[in-house]
């Protein structure tokens, strides 16, 4: 999959109330009504690379917020394939919507806890309750398509929420960060973590995400992109490349298969924190020795920055979550009031490898995290507290970290 990226104009705006404001585009409302070209009335500018952690920007759509019509449904996927959607997504979606200025009765965060058909019924409650925009974060793109589909009839618009619904609707937004940087900044941290723990000889096993989850194919995309040329020289040896998951426990099952049937590997593509805690379990289990095994991961989960500084991961990529699930509310305030949403937020399309449209985008950026920056990232911006990272055994590599 392709992805451009336009380039972002920074918009100068002046403050009127409280309101930031830009005379293009109005703000019309209407139950899923499409946006308005009328130079009637301003609409805010807001640039999705000047969200904050103190989710300040999201005053500045007070006043669209205002204007709407409608609630604002988000359909959750799980809590078991990542403990982001239960420890992040939701509060900061909700905090992110209240700092706007919608009430508990404009918006509505529900969790299908790993179930297509209650993720259907949520939708058709959210429909049924006079919904204009529908946030979906899809269990997969089958069930994900139907849902969005019946919301598009239903005159609702739609904003793919963190994965891509592949073969989803024309005219329908996706709010991302850019995963095809996250596999890369895997891969590359994967290369230097080699280096810098002097693994001779790396034997790699690549482990994917589960290939019905679009984003795990942008996250193949750009570790693969990274290390093939490491394969194809004979510098590096592939292992191999089993079917992917995200699912730690079956994982873990992989990885022990792998492991009995080569032997020599000495490092791995771990394509998240917890299908790489999974292996690291096991490596635990047959003494291996920190900085000797290489994995990587993403999420920046609690477990995984522990791993990450007690040498047992080379680090993760931190997505900050607030940064998404602010935009992602910005563009659902802007879509219920039918107002045009501005090119500083939208920068960015995304190819429907399904339909081969491409899809309005909007992309956060993501930071590699190690040892040596996670101070001035993760607990700076409070994403774990010092006093879970920091407990028992891992006190020590906090503090030979900077940390605590």
């Amino acid at each position: 999959m392709v992805t451009t990226r336009r380039a972002v104009t920074i918009v100068a705006v002046a403050a009127t109330a409280g309101t930031v404001l830009a005379g293009c585009g109005s703000a019309a409302t209407g139950s899923g009504s499409s946006p308005s070209t009328s130079t009637s009335a301003a609409v805010p500018q807001v640039d999705a690379s000047a969200f904050t952690a103190d989710f300040s920007m999201m005053k500045q759509l007070a006043g669209l917020a205002k204007q709407g019509k409608g609630m604002v449904g988000v359909l959750l996927p799980d809590t078991t394939t990542s403990t982001r959607y239960v420890q992040y997504d939701a509060p900061y979606l909700k905090k992110a919507f209240e700092a706007a200025g919608l009430t508990s009765a404009q918006f509505k965060i529900d969790n299908a806890n790993g179930s297509a058909s209650t993720m259907q019924t949520q939708a058709e409650a959210d429909i049924n309750a006079g919904a204009s925009v529908l946030l979906v974060d899809p269990l997969d793109p089958g069930s994900g398509a139907a849902i969005e589909a019946k919301a598009k009839a239903a005159g609702l618009a739609v904003i793919d929420y963190d994965r891509l619904v592949t073969g989803g609707p024309n005219d329908r937004y996706y709010v991302s960060f850019d995963n095809v940087k996250v596999g890369q900044l895997m891969g590359q941290g994967l290369v230097q973590c080699v280096q810098d723990w002097k693994v001779a000889k790396p034997n790699v096993l690549v482990m994917d995400g589960d290939p019905t989850d679009n984003n795990a194919t942008l996250f193949a995309q750009g570790y693969n992109g990274v290390l093939s040329s490491k394969f194809s020289s004979g510098a590096w040896t592939k292992a191999g490349e089993p079917a992917g998951t995200w699912v730690p426990q079956q994982a873990a099952t992989t990885f022990q298969q792998q492991l009995t049937a080569h032997p020599g590997i000495n490092a791995a593509i771990t394509p998240n924190d917890d299908n790489a805690n999974a292996v690291i379990s096991i490596l635990k289990g047959n003494g291996v020795k920190p900085k000797t095994f290489p994995t990587t991961g993403q999420d920046a989960s609690l477990p995984g920055l522990q791993n990450v500084l007690t040498g047992y991961q080379c680090g993760t990529v931190y997505k900050p979550i607030y940064l998404e699930a602010q935009a992602a509310a910005a563009l659902a305030i802007y879509l219920r009031a039918g107002a045009t949403p501005p090119s500083s937020l939208v920068n960015s399309t995304t190819k429907d490898s399904k339909t081969s449209q491409e899809v309005k985008s909007v992309y956060t950026t993501p930071i590699w995290v190690t040892p040596a920056n996670m101070k001035d990232t993760v607990v700076k911006d409070g994403t774990v507290t010092v006093a879970k990272l920091c407990a028992g055994a891992v006190k020590a590599a906090c503090t030979a970290a900077g940390i605590g």
